[in-house]
Order: structure tokens, then sequence, then C-alpha cells
């Protein structure tokens, strides 16, 4: 039974009200009564009554059929309700039935999987997805997010993602996240963040990530698996787990609030992404690391260092980095860091 068929049609609203009004007050549903009571048409009164039966605010006598009486509202919506509520109780319960029946087979799939109790190799995206939702839905007090990529991640996932971080958040879970600065410079990023910042997330974003992790209660924590792959390695041991959740509160405390292209902070922005490109050149990092290092696409990397190399006047990077050496330009102290590979999985 489609609600539809029983819920009176709201562009016929007026009329069944007129009609409920009348039989509320006289006890017949006589169409040529009710018609010249109500001013409508007999036509249009007998398609009115027929509706108002359906939903059940009517009741006619089984005696006389032109005696009706007018059923109160809650009380017809009990009699509708009521088959739909069994139907969801019954499937409540077969839910609970397949949950339990392959809930079985789980300890036999995280012997076979896992490398100790501490440490777990998720291949596939589904195992990823299914094992982050679990996290989730376990997770007491905190997640700590850590999302390389500017704007590259999976719309898909990031809806996934979405659902989970608005869940969490109206149970009063803190999440922090950090991307890199492009992120600022991509509409569903800002998008994203702008939905769960007002339920209390807090986001913010470097010029260089450590790589991608997520983090449950300082607890349970995600990585990539280093094939490149859309696998993930699920860490437990409580040392490793606290040494990347320590990573994190370092560039979390380095990074700057997360802020729309146009807001505030854009000319800081631009002004470190350009330093890190040309720390990075004067290393001798191709144009595809400095592109991943930094979270944006290739085109856009080459696009910048084309501007960086015409700003000094180089013909080379070696040129680059001498031109940039002697403008005071870098940093030779703080060095440039250490090249990350295999950032392609994301989990979320």
């Amino acid at each position: 039974m489609q609600t539809s068929d029983v819920v009176p049609d709201p562009n016929n609203a007026d009329v069944d009200i007129d009609i409920y009004g009348w039989v509320l007050e006289h006890r017949t549903v006589d169409v040529d009564v009710v018609a010249a009571g109500t001013g409508r048409e007999v036509e249009e009164v007998r398609r009115s009554v027929s509706r108002l039966r359906a939903s059940r605010l009517l009741h006619v006598s089984p005696i006389d059929p032109t005696v009706a009486f007018a059923v109160a509202p809650d009380t017809a919506a009990e009699q509708l309700v009521a088959p739909l509520e069994a139907q969801i109780r019954d499937q409540q319960r077969a839910i609970s039935g397949i949950r339990e029946d392959l809930g079985r087979f789980l300890p036999h799939y995280l012997g076979r999987r896992s490398t100790g109790e501490s440490l777990e190799v998720l291949e596939s995206l589904e195992d990823v997805r299914g094992a982050l939702n679990r996290a989730s839905l376990n997770c007491a007090t905190e997640m700590l997010s850590s999302q390389p990529g500017g704007g590259s991640r999976v719309p898909e996932a990031m809806q996934e993602a979405l659902r989970r971080d608005e869940t969490m958040l109206q149970r009063g879970i803190s999440i922090r996240t950090l991307y890199h600065h492009t992120a600022r410079f991509n509409g569903p990023s800002q998008a994203y963040v702008a939905a769960t910042s007002v339920l209390g997330a807090q986001y913010r974003t470097a010029h260089e990530l450590f790589g991608r992790l997520i983090a449950f209660d300082r607890e349970l924590a995600f990585i990539p698996v280093s094939d490149g792959s859309w696998g993930a390695v699920v860490i437990r041991e409580p040392s490793t787990v606290a040494y990347l959740c320590n990573i994190f509160d370092q560039t979390w405390d380095l990074a700057s609030p997360f802020s729309p292209a146009a807001g505030q902070g854009l000319e800081e922005v631009a002004r470190e992404i350009h330093e890190t490109i040309i720390r990075l050149l004067a290393a001798g990092l191709k144009d595809e690391a400095i592109a991943r290092r930094l979270g944006m696409s290739l085109r856009t990397a080459r696009r910048h260092i084309a501007d960086i190399m015409q700003e000094l006047g180089a013909g080379s990077r070696f040129q680059a980095g001498v031109a940039a050496a002697a403008r005071g330009l870098l940093d030779l102290e703080g060095g440039v860091g250490v090249e990350v590979e295999g950032e392609s999985v994301q989990p979320s």
C-alpha cells in the first residue's frame, strides 16, 4: 500500500476539508445533501468522500450507507501507520539477522588478513570504507584527519565522509582536519568545510603535509598502503598511533585556519606556496614530485614553476636555485624535507 493511495491529495485539500467538516456536523454522506449544503458539485463530493474514506477520516455505517461519522485525524493516522510500522519492525529484524549471520565470519577474516593484533592490511576500497564507517560509529571523543591533495578527493568518497562526519559531530565528537593550501581554491572542498564547520568541525591548511592519516580517539589509525592502490593499513599499536597523532598535532599548530581563496590570508597562502616551490626546485625535485608535495595538479605546478623561473630570470633549475639564494629566498637551515611516495590512496 502506497502512502499516496490513502492520504488526501493536497490539490483537493479545500474540497476535502469542506466535506469532512460537513460530515462531522451532519453525519451524512448523501452526495445530494452534501452537495447542496457545501455548494460543491455532486461528482466533486462523490470523489472527495471516496478519498476521505480511503484515508480513514470517514466511517460509513454498514447499515445505512448514507450515514457516516468523521474520525479523529490522529485515530485515522494510527490506522494507516500501524501496518507501515509493522513492516519497519520486520525489516529491522531482518537487518539484525543479516548482521548476526555474517558477523560469525569476521573472526576468520581478521585472522587471515591481520599481521598480529595491532596491524591489519585492507586491500580493497570497499573494505577500507567499511572499516572507516565502523570506526566512526565507535568513535567516542576525537577524529584527526590529514588529507593531502587539495581538491583531488573522489566526490563519492567526500559525500560518504560528509555523512560520517555530520553523524559524529552531532554526537559531540571533535573533528580536526588538515588540507593542503590548494584546497582553499577547490569548490567541493570549500562546500565540505562550510557544511561541517557550522557543526563544530575545525579545518586548517598547510603548504606541505606529512601524508594521509585518519585517527580515531588516538587509539586507531588508518594510513595508505605503499603500493599506490586504494588500500589502507589499520594500526592499533598504541605507541605507533600516538606517534602519528603527535605528528598531526605539530603540523596543526603550524597550519593556518581554513578560509576560501577570496578570504583573508590568501596573500600569505600564495607566498608560502611560492616559497615552497622555490625550495623544492633548488632541492632538485621533479615537477611531478613538487605537484604531489603541494597537493596540486601537475599542470598547475608547472604553471607556478614557469612563473617563478621567469621572475628569477633563470633558464634552468640550477640557475633558479642560485638566483633564489642570492635574493635570500631559500631557508638553507630548514632544508626541504623528505619526499613521501604512495599517497594516491584516499580511504575516506
